[in-house]
């Protein structure tokens, strides 16, 4: 996640890692010069035939090659020209792919990608586990496009692939000097434009590649490195989750209370159910063995202006060697970082019980007709908050190798391969907030479109300092870091004992370790917020000009003034609360280590048949894989701040089978039919027992928090996939699979309440108020292996280039895929005690029943254009504010993008080319919905803006 690019070079311990890790190379390489071998000719010609292809045309075309000759299930991306895949990073360019379907497009990118609507997806590098800091995964959209050479997405596996990830695998196949028959320079340079955020963003990328004979040998060196900056924002409204409240008529209330009081008592309704409470007009709830009429509305509302600055250095060196005909040698490097720095400026108000409602609250209020659901609401007197959030993260992450390739003798071939990475991720979190009680609000939850609108009576109050007093602040940090060393075996021996042709074999050790720190406090100071001066104070402006009526523009607590002065920011409020800590005062403390061992062996055959005179081919294997896990957690007692560390150990070993056949029964039609098995590990945070507990904020009468499970078991998939591909044209095909995933263990969170006394409870003494002189109630979610679910659907996908159009139209072609998907899991219930009382019925978070792509692709001359639109239906996100919300789903809205780009080649080594992405500036929506309760009419959520990009760029090359 997240200096310049040659960051590999930079002082200190890691230009002596480097130097080491090239000196190793050296070292390595040398000694093996008796070795004879490598598949070399075979393999190198079809590096060249990747690398070599240019435009649209030529880029499907031999993504379609490596979809036919491959025993897998595989869709690829392959890069038009010199690492110019068609996007700007590798999540952006696997969109249009078959199966994939992505979502959180804001922040000018793509964020999130899932194979087949699942997002447990094991990423490689060059065929190597990579990950991000203390996860099981790197962030793909750190990799730039301009490193890569192509993109492969396994959706199936066999036993000689890496067991994790039941989504599927991505390998990122990064440029090599072998790659080229020569000297090979490329230079690029893009700028582009965002809105909302109405900036320039500049992207810089080089690459120099060059192979000699020499008297050891061909050798051959490669740098390539890559810079981008973007300057975005994020604008977003959203209405708070809802609750019941009194009726709003005198005479229809319970006893103690008024119209319209929010109603918390938990023994008369049970926050956090899946369905909530029945929406219809007249609806009751029961008071002492009473029925008494409720109302359903929001508690808040709020909105967000994230700008944000996010950079992403990247480099990748590889060096090769060729000591004869029989064997090359391999040593690479990359290097990818992120940072990015956000000032969210919140506005938060509360619309119920904290305000005045006149001497008329049922006239304060209007419902949706037929319900009681709330739609618009004027509240006086009401509370609210603003606050300056400004986040600063930074990732580091390193990987070296080393693989050696060797033919021994005619019939078997080895691969050897020595990886060691590193990764690291800091984040810093400061958020300051200056509250007031408004004259009043108005508010319609739904003014149009999904969109909620409000606004003060006072709103030009927004803007005023002396209005606001200054609160909370809160000051956080984590630091997350993981490593693994890694070495691998693998063969094949050409056997041709009958039936079986090939043999495949190997053995794998990876050690990874990972750990996590962090840190948190808060503190309220009290003071007027104009008294501290004019530095300490910002006023946004244009906001959410695309989205509703709402306030343009309000204040915030000055986020980058307060980070650039934090010493003595945190002094003032050490001054007013002794507990805070100073800067000299502030540590991580560790919550976390984790050492996880993985041995793996596998052996696969493939086999040759004759089947009604036609070809059957299979490959059938098994895959073992033992894990054993050390784990280390720390608790720290919120009194003495004394730290005690618990252990736990375990292990577990599977057996994984895989299973392909591939039959050919006519000319350029081939079937294939795939069994294989995979694993999902838990994430090492989900272990850490420790629990995390939070504030009521929301005054509901206990707080919230989480913990981990030691006890979590990898979850398991059982995978069929049946495949029919018709490859009708060189430069064509029609294909289309069916396929189902059977996951058991899948993990869920289950919510309980513990009680915890003053001692052990880090919150006794926060501003929440109330008597936790007895100890306090926390409802806790933790994971557990739960549920099982399954996943099944079919897609269709076509590459088509006509034959014999008009001049003017030769060179016009398509590319369209549709994906449609089936999916459900059971949701474990539990009540206080954490005893499961009812299993639900649920889709997977994520997954859209229907997705597809479109693309019109033309390439004639030096003209080359794509025209692409993506679309997803509707999905369930998550569950959020289970605390009290009702009901808890929280369903997206269909989402959409229409995208295009254009390239003109000036001359054999100079493009140029212009780009726009969501050119319909669509949005990104939510809703709250479970079963027969919410719509996107009545339980709308968020929205977010969106906004549009236009890109231009230059290349040049030698």
């Amino acid at each position: 996640m997240k200096k310049p690019a040659l960051v590999l070079l930079r002082a200190g311990t890691d230009t002596q890692r480097f130097a080491l890790s090239l000196t190793a190379a050296a070292a390595l390489a040398a000694l093996a010069t008796t070795a004879v071998a490598q598949e070399a000719a075979k393999t190198e010609a079809q590096q060249l035939d990747t690398v070599t292809v240019t435009g649209v045309k030529a880029s499907l075309t031999k993504s379609l090659a490596v979809k036919r000759t491959s025993d897998q299930v595989v869709e690829s991306v392959v890069a038009e020209d010199i690492g110019k895949l068609p996007d700007n990073n590798v999540v952006e360019a696997l969109q249009r792919v078959t199966g994939i379907q992505v979502t959180n497009r804001a922040g000018g990118e793509v964020g999130t990608l899932s194979i087949r609507g699942m997002p447990d997806v094991e990423t490689t590098w060059n065929g190597r586990n990579i990950f991000t800091a203390s996860g099981t995964q790197v962030a793909l959209q750190d990799i730039p496009s301009t490193l890569v050479r192509q993109i492969d997405v396994y959706k199936t596996r066999d036993a000689s692939q890496l067991e994790t990830g039941i989504a599927g695998q991505i390998d990122v196949k990064s440029l090599r000097p072998f790659d080229f028959k020569g000297a090979k320079f490329s230079l690029s340079a893009r700028d582009t434009y965002l809105d909302p955020a109405k900036k320039s963003n500049p992207q810089l990328s080089a690459m120099a590649s060059d192979r000699w004979q020499t008297g050891i040998g061909e050798v051959g060196a490669l740098v390539n490195l890559s810079m981008t900056r973007t300057n975005y924002r994020n604008e977003s409204v959203t209405p708070g989750a809802m609750v019941p409240f009194a009726s709003p008529n005198a005479g229809e209330d319970p006893a103690g209370y008024t119209p319209l009081q929010r109603i918390f008592d938990t023994a008369v309704w049970t926050p956090g159910t899946h369905a909530g409470l029945p929406e219809a007009a007249g609806s009751t709830l029961n008071f002492n063995g009473k029925a008494y009429p409720y109302y359903l509305s929001r508690d808040a509302i709020f909105q967000s202006d994230v700008q944000g600055r996010r950079e992403r250095p990247a480099a990748n060196l590889a060096l090769q060697w060729k000591p004869n005909e029989d064997a090359v040698y391999t040593f690479e490097s990359m290097y990818n970082g992120y940072r990015d720095k956000t000032f969210n400026q919140l506005l938060f108000s509360f619309v119920d019980w904290w305000g005045n409602l006149g001497s008329n609250p049922a006239g304060s209020i209007t419902t949706y007709p037929g319900t009681n659901i709330i739609k618009t609401r004027t509240v006086g007197s009401v509370y609210g908050f603003n606050s300056g959030d400004y986040t600063t993260s930074a990732t580091d992450s390193y990987i070296y190798a080393l693989n050696g390739k060797w033919n021994l003798g005619d019939r078997l071939r080895l691969d050897g391969d020595l990886s060691y990475q590193t990764s690291k991720y800091h984040s810093e979190f400061t958020a300051t907030r200056i509250d007031r009680v408004a004259d009043a609000i108005n508010v319609d939850f739904n003014s149009g479109g999904g969109n909620m609108s409000f606004h003060f009576n006072d709103d030009a109050k927004l803007t005023d300092p002396t209005q606001w007093n200054v609160a909370q602040f809160y000051d956080n940090a984590n630091r997350n870091e993981g490593s693994a060393g890694t070495a691998s075996l693998s063969g094949s021996y050409d056997a041709d004992w009958g039936a079986v042709k090939t043999l495949h074999f190997g053995l794998r050790y990876d050690d990874r370790k990972a750990s996590e720190a962090n840190r948190t406090q808060s503190a309220y100071l009290g003071k007027n917020l104009a008294t501290l001066g004019s530095n300490y104070y910002w006023t946004n402006s244009g906001f959410g000009t695309d989205i509703s009526s709402v306030p343009r523009t309000w204040m915030e607590p000055h986020a980058y003034y307060i980070r650039d002065h934090i010493d003595d920011w945190r002094k003032l409020y050490h001054a007013a609360d002794a507990n805070f800590l100073t800067t000299d005062q502030l540590h991580l403390q560790k919550t976390f280590d984790v050492d996880e061992k993985t041995s793996n062996l596998y052996l696969m055959a493939d086999t040759e048949n004759e089947l009604l005179g036609h070809t059957l081919k299979g490959n059938f294997g098994l895959r073992y894989t033992n894990v054993g896990t050390d784990m280390t957690f720390y608790k720290v007692d919120a009194t003495t701040k004394a730290v005690t560390p618990s252990s736990a150990s375990k292990s577990t070993g599977k057996f994984l089978p895989s299973l392909t056949l591939r039959y050919d029964p006519a000319k350029d039609v081939l079937l294939r039919f795939n069994y294989g098995e995979t694993l999902r590990r838990p994430n090492f945070g989900d272990l850490n027992p420790v629990l995390q507990l939070g504030d009521d904020v929301s005054k509901v009468g206990y707080g919230s928090g989480g913990g981990g499970n030691p006890d979590l078991k990898p979850t398991r998939s059982k995978n069929l996939d049946l495949t029919a591909e018709w490859y009708f044209q060189k430069d064509s095909a029609l294909y289309g699979t069916a396929f189902t995933r059977r996951i058991e263990g899948l993990v869920v969170g289950l919510r309980h309440k513990v009680h915890v006394d003053r001692a052990n409870d880090p919150f006794a003494n926060s501003t929440s108020g109330g008597d936790h002189s007895n100890g306090y109630d926390y409802v806790i979610n933790s994971p557990v292996n739960a549920s099982n679910g399954r996943i099944s659907g079919f897609e269709l996908g076509t590459v088509y280039f006509p034959k014999g159009l008009p001049w003017i139209l030769d060179g016009l072609g398509f590319q369209g895929s549709y994906t449609q998907l089936s999916s459900s899991q059971n949701v474990p219930d539990a009540n206080d005690a954490g005893v499961i009382v009812a299993q639900l019925k649920t889709p997977f978070f994520g997954v859209s029943n229907r997705s597809y792509n479109a693309t019109l692709a033309y390439e004639k001359g030096p003209v080359g254009a794509r025209l692409s639109y993506v679309w997803r239906s509707g999905f369930l996100a998550g569950n959020e504010a289970a605390l009290f919300a009702n009901p808890i789903g929280i369903w997206r809205h269909p989402e959409h993008s229409l995208d295009f780009q254009l390239t003109y080649n000036i001359n054999d080594r100079m493009s140029f080319d212009v780009s726009g992405v969501n050119l319909t500036n669509e949005k990104q929506q939510q809703y709250y919905h479970f079963g027969d309760a919410g719509s996107a009419q009545t339980t709308n959520f968020g929205t977010v803006q969106i906004g549009r990009s236009f890109s231009a760029g230059f290349r040049w090359k030698l």
